[in-house]
């Protein structure tokens, strides 16, 4: 590959956050613990440049420009999703300030971690080539398990991580074993479009291509927390300081997404008839488990846990309401559905686990549902705020989350896939029972003796959180034109 070929200016945000990167990590090696504010302050300037020059990108490039010899490429998806994701990132780190700070979490190995990870989800987003996956998936998912283990006196985080760490690995060796399978199977080609060709072509192993992809789906499937792949997703939720656990709930998503897009669609879809049949058993598998563990949960962290289960299952769900026939013809509207939900949940997520870090003050972590007892009677506009996350989550309109589910279901119905659509809306019909105890016990329970959970948010972070709850609420009610980017960026 020469110079020429790299094309630097396609990867032009990637480039500019791993600068950022070195930056904040050489920069807070010479700032003592009360100076920690200018590493958050460096993060979110950094974070702020790179969500311009990639809208810069979006608005005014090239929505198909590749990069290193076509491995890398900034398509419409591409561009969309890092915004998103870097929109995300910088709320997250707004609502967890004080929160780090009350437990001396407030590092800059926090920063530099995190930034780690959206460089991996950056490169899981725009991989076109198996190896440049790879190495986006395991950028983000080391970057998560030193995260998880940060609070190392605590024996919760470290089992987390643990667990985390153990599991993860066995899954990208699946994965990494079926990339190898399909490279065997197609005579040596590890690009996305080059794999494609050679399965539309008929050049491929049809073998080593069907076993290859039960261990990519596999991999896949433990990315998305997806049953029975999901036994990291509960203790890692629990385990992990909130601010992290919020991290884990919200970006990855976006970028497990367009990750399987990738290898699905990109990559595999020609054999969309293979794949989507693995999927829809996962995905039936994830809601059935995900909501009907979630009922019995008393620890919120944990029961937004298996929620993430179910709600993947959605995600999955579209992913089967497609069809592809190799020549740009066919449907891709469970794509969009499936993107469009994978956005919604890490806005809907945001909000839970925002206001989960607003009352969880120093000494007292807010992770039971018996902790939010009376909310509405100390912080009506946080009981608000939260009924509006858990409405969206449960599908109930005119909130997103239920624009979300809708999409699903048409996708569905559009491939004739009615007893599919059928189960997911009686899933959601059980889902709801839970979040709405949620609610009930923020609006009817009586205020614990010692006045509940105190609000631990500056101004700044309480602006953010009320307009990102809002946010669930105004495009849950116009999400025709959000609909519309998902459809026009696969284009």
């Amino acid at each position: 590959m020469d110079f020429a070929q790299m094309n630097l200016t396609a990867a032009l945000p990637e480039i500019f956050l791993l600068c950022l990167l070195g930056v904040v990590l050489i920069v807070d090696l010479f700032l003592k613990d009360s100076q920690r504010y200018v590493t958050h302050a460096l993060t979110q300037l950094g974070l702020i440049i790179t969500c311009g020059l990639q809208m810069y990108a979006y608005s005014h490039g090239s929505h198909h420009e590749e990069a290193f010899g076509g491995m890398f490429i900034n398509d419409g998806i591409a561009q969309f999703a890092k915004i998103v994701l870097y929109a995300v990132i910088f709320l997250l780190l707004a609502y967890s300030r004080r929160y780090l700070q009350d437990r001396q979490l407030f590092k800059g190995e926090y920063y530099t971690l995190t930034l780690f990870a959206v460089l991996g989800m950056c490169v899981m987003i725009s991989a076109q080539h198996f190896i440049l996956l790879y190495i986006g998936l395991e950028l983000l998912s080391l970057s998560l398990y030193a995260l998880i283990a940060m609070r190392s006196n605590d024996t919760f985080a470290s089992e987390a991580a643990l667990k985390y760490f153990v599991l993860g690995s066995l899954a990208s060796g699946m994965l990494l074993y079926g990339m190898s399978m399909v490279y065997g199977g197609t005579g040596g080609q590890l690009g996305l479009k080059e794999v494609l060709t050679a399965l539309y072509m008929n050049e491929a192993n049809p073998v080593l291509i069907k076993l290859g992809l039960v261990f990519m789906v596999v991999g896949i499937a433990f990315k998305f927390g997806a049953v029975p792949f999901h036994m990291w997703v509960p203790d890692v939720y629990q385990g992990s300081p909130t601010a992290v656990t919020a991290l884990v709930a919200s970006a990855p998503k976006i970028a497990a997404t367009v990750f399987a897009f990738r290898i699905l669609i990109e990559g595999m879809g020609v054999n969309l008839a293979d794949w989507s049949g693995m999927l829809t058993i996962l995905a039936v598998a994830s809601l059935l488990v995900g909501n009907l563990a979630a009922i019995m949960q008393s620890n919120i962290k944990r029961m937004l846990a298996y929620s993430t289960v179910s709600h993947m299952g959605f995600v999955l769900l579209a992913f089967v309401g497609n069809e592809f026939t190799g020549t740009g013809s066919g449907s891709l509207n469970g794509v969009s559905a499936a993107f469009f939900y994978a956005l919604t949940y890490a806005i809907m997520s945001l909000v839970a686990f925002g206001i989960l870090l607003a009352l969880s003050a120093k000494g007292k972590e807010c992770e039971n549902i018996s902790d939010l007892a009376g909310l509405n009677r100390k912080h009506p506009w946080y009981a608000f705020l939260m009924l509006l996350a858990m409405f969206s989550m449960a599908g109930i309109p005119p909130l997103m989350g239920f624009a979300a589910k809708f999409y699903v279901v048409v996708a569905l119905l559009e491939q004739k896939l009615v007893p599919l659509a059928v189960f997911a809306m009686i899933m959601s019909l059980i889902g709801a029972f839970y979040y709405l105890r949620v609610v009930k016990t923020m609006y009817f329970d009586e205020l614990p003796e010692d006045g509940g959970a105190n609000e631990n948010l500056g101004f700044a972070a309480y602006a953010l959180l009320s307009i990102n709850a809002l946010i669930l609420l105004v495009l849950g009610i116009v999400p025709a034109q959000v609909m519309e980017i998902c459809n026009t960026i696969l284009r």
